[in-house]
């Protein structure tokens, strides 16, 4: 049916994950859901439309990678930072709940996103400032995720918020023991670089951020368990937020998110899944982002190792991550987007199915 679909833009996947969240709301019987949804999306749209007035009075424009595909050189001079429209409302929404709330797992989260969010926030800051694509070196980048998840991953653990058992089905668990620990680990930091390195075309991480928001908010609600519901609320906010962004991110952008956004959102998800025991789920609803990140992996590890056997060495892809490859070799950037949400859905589809079913 989607397959079909030749013009998926953004009105197209809008309209689906509304009617989406309309249908989930009416199954659960709480309209909360829808609610916030629809009020975070026009907050969004708010805060992305007045926030880009801001960047472009203070000339905080992107800066190009030199090795990127050359038709990205017209983006030379497109707004960047719109990440700090996304995620700030999110903050204050996710501070308001916790206040009145205070849990420790919401506690925790704030931390985590905004420990994500000052680490993207100065990559890009020192990008535009040295005018160039890098802002924080990578190890400079990779030690702050680090320290930030490793003090998210111990707190949660002595106070017993991460569960070595992970859910499968209701009746399959694996117990992974002390072996949670760098599993959390490689779900946090992982996450948060793989929507990052989503964030290559106009509208690709906006849009799947959206489709997983949707995917992890209901596989949550699924679990039936009273005091995660809060999760759920969080993730549909976020849903929201990341479809307003994208009325002004789809093609042709008119601002980027940058590392603000796609390290935090990427944190979000990663902390959550944590939190709520929904790692399984999330590799599966975050299929893209995954692919993405593997397929630079791939790359570069090939390229080592025929350079060190053959003192030549080769690549895999035309250029990584994976929507360069595409690019390169002659699809249109926008197609290549819509058929990646288009995939994203079906790998949404794909995870509450399984869900049901096991």
């Amino acid at each position: 049916m989607i397959g079909k679909i030749k013009k998926f833009n953004f009105k197209s996947l809008l309209v689906l994950n509304t009617f989406s969240l309309i249908v989930t709301s009416c199954i659960f019987k709480n309209f909360i859901f829808i609610g916030v949804y629809i009020l975070f999306f026009f907050i969004s749209l708010f805060t992305t439309k007045n926030g880009l007035k801001i960047i472009e009075k203070l000339n905080l424009f992107q800066n190009i990678r030199a090795e990127g595909p050359a038709n990205h050189f017209k983006k030379n001079e497109t707004p960047t930072m719109g990440g700090i429209f996304m995620i700030i409302p999110f903050l204050i929404f996710l501070l308001i709940i916790n206040i009145n709330s205070g849990s420790q797992k919401l506690s925790l989260l704030l931390l985590s996103i905004f420990g994500f969010f000052i680490t993207g926030f100065l990559d890009d800051y020192l990008s535009i400032k040295n005018k160039e694509n890098t802002g924080l070196k990578t190890k400079e980048k990779f030690f702050m995720q680090s320290i930030i998840s490793i003090i998210f991953i111990f707190f949660a653990y002595e106070k017993d918020l991460i569960n070595p058992l992970i859910t499968v089905s209701e009746s399959w668990e694996i117990n992974m023991n002390y072996f949670i620990l760098p599993i959390s680990f490689i779900v946090l930091v992982g996450i948060s670089n793989s929507v990052n390195l989503t964030d290559g075309l106009d509208g690709l991480a906006a849009g799947c951020s959206g489709i997983v928001f949707y995917g992890l908010g209901t596989e949550i609600l699924m679990k039936e368990q009273q005091e995660l519901i809060v999760f759920s609320i969080l993730c549909y906010s976020m849903s929201g937020i990341c479809l307003g962004f994208l009325k002004y991110n789809s093609y042709p952008a008119k601002i980027f998110m940058g590392d603000t956004g796609s390290l935090s959102i990427g944190a979000i998800l990663g902390s959550i899944a944590l939190l709520t025991n929904s790692i399984f789920t999330l590799s599966i609803f975050s299929g893209i982002f995954i692919i993405e990140s593997l397929s630079v992996m791939v790359q570069v590890g090939f390229f080592k190792i025929s350079k060190k056997l053959f003192n030549n060495g080769k690549r895999i892809f035309l250029m990584a991550p994976l929507h360069h490859h595409f690019e390169l070799k002659g699809v249109k950037e926008k197609t290549i987007v819509e058929n990646f949400w288009k995939i994203n859905i079906l790998l949404v589809i794909l995870g509450i199915v399984l869900k049901i079913l096991l």
